[in-house]
């Protein structure tokens, strides 16, 4: 059913890129053709911290390509499958969302200084686009799509977590109830991501912000753990040189330059989002601190629980 979705997903994209190219190929475009890039001088020069900005927003649009890691244990082929698998899906999610956004920018009527001066209007301002330069049946169709795709989208989400809660638990890094299994499938973790989501969900819909408030949350969260995955690859391959013959283009350069980006983000991100990434990324330093002084450490192999099955 997700393989449908996405299917339906393409074809909508693919109806809505037709659409614009003919609409600009008929009218021409509202504005320069690279002032998706560049800006279209309403809102002054360009500027690296305006970027910066909108990258801390726009990030939620490719999370999920990471999710793949999370079921490396049920892919056959190795690591270099995953590996591959990821590099495709984040660039593949980059060239459909620059593709989509470009072209929507322009045949957007409405200058860049208003819509900073109108917050309301940039939660919308795609779709109010589709609708005022192609028609209300593409705005419609691609407003089914969105919310279609995303529950499924949420359901591959909700079982990558619960993989992740599994092989915490499985590691002892969290409480061992979450790796418990039922006929293979980590129920209890799936059970403790659901009721989590669910929670942020009704949080979410009960205020006027939320979705903002919810962006950002997940969007810091997401950076502070990338920053720290790239940190992991210097003192795994580089530091404590584990992972054979060190390649200082792919185990040190690209990382450290991968951090400086996600914590260039992370500083124009907003306040609020801010706090919250340093209190959880604080929190999990504290548990990390007391399980090293415990002793803590992975079970060994032949007494982890089985894991779980893929639904197929």
């Amino acid at each position: 059913m997700g393989f449908l979705v996405l299917v339906l997903e393409v074809v909508v994209l693919a109806v809505f890129v037709v659409a614009a190219l003919v609409v600009l190929a008929r009218d021409g475009a509202e504005r320069g053709w690279l002032s998706p890039l560049s800006g279209d001088g309403t809102q002054g020069a360009f500027a690296v911290s305006a970027v910066l900005g909108a990258v801390s927003v726009a990030v939620l649009s490719y999370l999920g390509f990471d999710a793949i890691a999370s079921f490396a244990e049920e892919v056959t082929g190795g690591s270099a499958r995953i590996a591959r698998a990821l590099l495709f899906c984040l660039a593949l999610a980059g060239v459909l969302f620059l593709a989509q956004t470009y072209l929507v920018a322009l045949l957007e009527p409405v200058s860049s200084a208003r819509l900073a001066a109108e917050p309301g209007r940039q939660g919308s301002a795609f779709y109010d686009t589709v609708d005022a330069s192609v028609g209300t049946w593409l705005h419609d169709l691609v407003a089914v799509s969105k919310a279609i795709g995303a529950a499924f989208a949420a359901l591959a989400g909700q079982a990558a977590a619960a993989r992740l809660l599994f092989a915490m638990g499985r590691d002892r890094r969290l409480p061992r109830v979450l790796s418990r299994t039922s006929a293979g499938v980590p129920r209890v973790a799936l059970l403790c991501a659901a009721v989590v989501t669910l929670v942020a969900a009704v949080w979410a819909a009960r205020r006027d912000d939320g979705m903002d408030q919810l962006v950002s949350v997940v969007d810091i969260g997401a950076l502070t753990a990338f920053t720290l995955l790239h940190a992991s690859v210097v003192g795994w391959f580089v530091v404590k040189r584990r992972g054979g013959a060190v390649s200082w283009w792919r185990h040190l350069l690209a990382p450290v330059l991968g951090a400086a980006i996600t914590v260039a983000v992370i500083v124009a991100a907003s306040g609020t989002a801010q706090v919250v990434g340093a209190v959880w990324l604080a929190a999990g330093l504290v548990v990390l601190v007391v399980q090293e002084r415990r002793g803590t450490s992975a079970p060994p192999a032949a007494d982890r629980p089985a894991r779980p099955r893929s639904g197929r």
